[in-house]
């Protein structure tokens, strides 16, 4: 979960004449599952793509993102440049210990990620829904832990099956002092 707190601000009211005074807004913000499922069901569009997104696009994912409760999403447009810098270094984070290379924005069969998707996999490898509130990355890793684990050991080709056993020989003779 990323905490930010949005500066407050003083404006003038006309109607009143008077100056007002808007305090600091604090936000608990989580980049999750669940957030990407409120995107996509507000937007009709899948979050996980390629295609760049509209600023207004954009900052409707952080209002998803926000578990602070009763959010006035006029708060949003005091967001200063290093708020949205601790977003977007938030969002990009891998929250886990677990390296990979670049994750896949699409599947292997050219599908488009979704979170109808993602839940999906959830359900294919028995992961637990609470984890729809985990950092999305840190569940795409361990999505992909129970792909590389439940997947078949791939077979060896020839010519890795003879050197294999080329190698094996060799130790074999080193060990047993013998040439054949």
């Amino acid at each position: 979960m990323l905490e930010i707190i949005i500066d407050g601000e003083e404006f003038f009211d006309e109607s009143s004449e008077t100056f007002l005074t808007q305090g600091d807004v604090k936000l608990n913000l989580e980049h999750s599952l669940v957030s990407v499922s409120k995107w996509e069901s507000y937007t009709k569009k899948p979050f996980l793509t390629n295609k760049e997104k509209t600023p207004a696009e954009i900052l409707s994912y952080f209002y998803c993102m926000v578990l602070t409760p009763n959010v006035d999403i006029d708060v949003f447009t005091r967001l200063s440049q290093e708020n949205l810098n601790m977003i977007t270094r938030y969002i990009e984070s891998p929250e886990s210990a677990t390296t990979f290379g670049e994750m896949p924005r699409t599947s292997t069969r050219g599908e488009i990620i979704t979170s109808e998707l993602i839940y999906f996999w959830m359900i294919s490898y028995s992961i637990p829904f609470e984890c729809q509130y985990w950092h999305l990355n840190r569940l795409f890793a361990l999505i992909r832990i129970c792909n590389v684990k439940n997947a078949k050991p791939q077979k060896m080709s020839r010519n890795e099956l003879a050197l294999r056993n080329r190698e094996l020989n060799a130790q074999r003779r080193a060990a047993l002092n013998t040439t054949g």
